[in-house]
């Protein structure tokens, strides 16, 4: 069975989006800081390679891995040469290609939301970091701000203690049912522990997006306050996508 993003112009979505896509592009490099050495990266759903930019300077072997034969093929014509390995598999099946304990750094980013059965999820993660690796985690924001408002106009107002999933219906259409799932911070950060990571930082990422503000307002100034905001936002979970670095004890 084709993946969903074989019969999807994913690179077509990122048309417009340079503020959020650099914002992404900021965060990871802010956490990558925090992290002293990192010989092998694992990116978990790289698509078309979107985000290898921000991480590639600091891996002495990358390898990119997505469900989407398409989408990978067009990480191999920019992506060629022996530094880079390339992984046809859906995350469930990595375990069976990859070496346990192998990986330094896992990324997954734009990947958790379309994923029901998160325990499993976190099992692959764990079983591929080495001891004291480390997950750079992205996960979509089931309590940020414009999302509370908007459940305490409608009348909920348990709404921010809610910890369950909340699934959405996106505006794209695919030709397969594709799942898409924002998270509870809580949840997130409970499943983390329970597979044997600790939370070394967290970041809140495209905190101004915005059709209006970006339609008014150059990105260079937008991307200038989300670098300021990223860090303190974080304590309140305040936009639509968190960013965090955990390690593997």
């Amino acid at each position: 069975m084709p993946a969903y993003y074989d019969s999807y112009d994913y690179p077509s979505y990122w048309i417009g989006r340079d503020y959020e896509h650099n914002s992404e592009i900021i965060a990871i490099k802010s956490l990558l800081k925090k992290i002293p050495k990192i010989g092998t990266v694992l990116d978990i759903g790289s698509g078309y390679g979107r985000l290898v930019s921000s991480y590639q300077y600091r891996a002495k072997k990358v390898i990119l891995t997505d469900p989407s034969s398409r989408l990978l093929s067009m990480s191999r014509g920019k992506f060629n040469n022996k530094k880079y390995i390339f992984v046809h598999s859906k995350l469930e099946n990595l375990p069976k290609k990859l070496r346990s304990e192998s990986i330094d750094l896992i990324v997954v980013v734009r990947v958790l939301h379309h994923i029901f059965e998160l325990n499993e999820a976190f099992k692959v993660f764990s079983k591929l970091n080495k001891k004291n690796g480390y997950l750079i985690l992205e996960f979509a924001n089931k309590q940020h701000l414009k999302s509370v408002i908007r459940e305490f106009i409608k009348g909920n107002i348990t709404f921010p203690i809610d910890i369950l999933p909340k699934e959405v219906i996106s505006k794209k259409i695919f030709k397969y049912k594709l799942p898409f799932t924002n998270y509870h911070p809580d949840n997130i950060y409970t499943i983390l522990k329970k597979h044997g990571y600790k939370i070394i930082s967290r970041l809140s990422v495209s905190n101004i997006r915005s059709s209006f503000l970006k339609k008014y307002i150059s990105k260079d100034i937008l991307l200038y306050f989300e670098k300021i905001l990223q860090k303190p936002l974080s304590s309140i979970s305040f936009g639509p996508s968190i960013f965090v670095l955990a390690k593997k004890y």
